[in-house]
């Protein structure tokens, strides 16, 4: 085996790597449509999914590990004797071995991509809580149904939002470009922006107070493709 060839295994190594690396970013994003969805079952499905997450990171784990070990390996022998690359394969699955049984399996957790995971799923979870939680607070079930239309809608717009921003005070929701420009221009009149929310009494609204609010973007996508199908159907 040439030095040349082994430079050429490292380089589709790396790009398997990338490959694990966008499947984990699939796994993510579904575990997240089921948390949203907090269909039965869910806790369930999400533990399988968090234990392919563990073995993809394993895999790309093993993988670093290989190419830091046959990098070692061919630069000690560019500086020894040339015939001594005869013996490179032996020495790298020795040096893997060796290794790899020094790591443990808990350090998986640490992982980007695991922790991003973790993240995302406890994130989901506790939005999708939340809004359980504010539904329940509605008396009447028509008035139930309304909320919902208007959190769909802006406010400031009066369009379906694109980008929706949730005000941690008040929990009502903008599209980001139209709050931000409020903000902005009632920042140049030296003015504070009230919430444009009829009733509300929130009469400082702040850009550090809005936070993204990803699953009602999510929401909004999923209805908008749900009336698509629809109105294709009709045709």
């Amino acid at each position: 085996m040439s030095l040349k060839a082994v430079d050429g295994i490292l380089s589709s190594l790396k790009s398997c790597q990338t490959e694990i690396g966008t499947g984990m970013d699939i796994v993510t994003d579904v575990a997240i449509d089921l948390a949203e969805a907090q269909d039965e079952g869910m806790n369930s499905s999400i533990k399988e999914m968090e234990a392919m997450i563990l073995e993809c990171a394993k895999l790309d784990r093993e993988i670093d590990v290989f190419i830091d070990v046959v990098q070692q390996a061919t630069a000690e022998v560019t500086a020894q004797n040339p015939e001594a690359i005869f013996n490179l394969s032996a020495k790298v699955e020795e040096q893997f071995k060796e290794t790899i049984a020094r790591l443990a399996d808990a350090d998986l957790h640490n992982h980007q991509k695991v922790a991003a995971f973790k993240e995302s799923i406890e994130n989901s979870l506790h939005q999708a809580n939340q809004e359980s939680a504010e539904n329940l607070e509605v008396l009447d079930e028509d008035i139930a149904v309304s909320q919902t239309q208007e959190n769909f809608t802006c406010p400031l717009t009066q369009v379906e939002m694109v980008n929706p921003m949730k005000n941690k005070k008040c929990n009502h929701h903008y599209d980001e470009e139209a709050i931000l420009n409020l903000i902005r221009n009632k920042r140049k009149q030296k003015k504070k922006c009230r919430c444009p929310v009829v009733g509300c009494g929130n009469s400082d609204v702040k850009e550090s107070d809005l936070i993204p609010d990803q699953i009602l973007r999510r929401r909004i996508q999923r209805q908008k493709g749900q009336v698509n199908k629809t109105s294709f159907a009709t045709l």
